[in-house]
């Protein structure tokens, strides 16, 4: 058995895409070229805007928040939701309250999803 420690304390700043209060920390990788983390969204957090590089998975599993995606369409989002963006799809995330997520990326997982809405 190995125990390690992917909570906020761990987790590395990320400012990439105008993003602001959000910290991320790497879980696994998959020999695929899948990989997962978990994000931290703070109290006014911010995921600037920007094309998804590969298709991404967010699963909220604290928290609320709002996603963006083309369009400006903002709908909310909180623990127990799960948001799909297909690679080059242009999305982004906001909390007010703060909100945390896991992340999974990658091209090959998206013939496993189901759709939740």
């Amino acid at each position: 058995m190995k125990i390690f420690q992917f909570d906020r304390d761990v987790a590395r700043e990320v400012t990439a895409y105008q993003s602001h209060n959000i910290a991320f920390t790497k879980v696994a990788q998959a020999d695929d070229g899948i990989h997962m983390g978990c994000m931290f969204i703070g109290k006014q957090g911010v995921i600037g805007g920007h094309e998804a590089p590969v298709d991404q998975l967010m699963l909220v599993v604290q928290g609320e928040g709002m996603v963006i995606g083309a369009g400006n369409q903002e709908t909310k989002v909180y623990s127990g939701f799960a948001v799909f963006w297909e690679r080059g799809e242009w999305h982004e995330t906001k909390s007010e309250a703060g909100m945390t997520v896991i992340i999974i990326e990658g091209e090959a997982f998206k013939h496993y999803l189901k759709e939740l809405i």
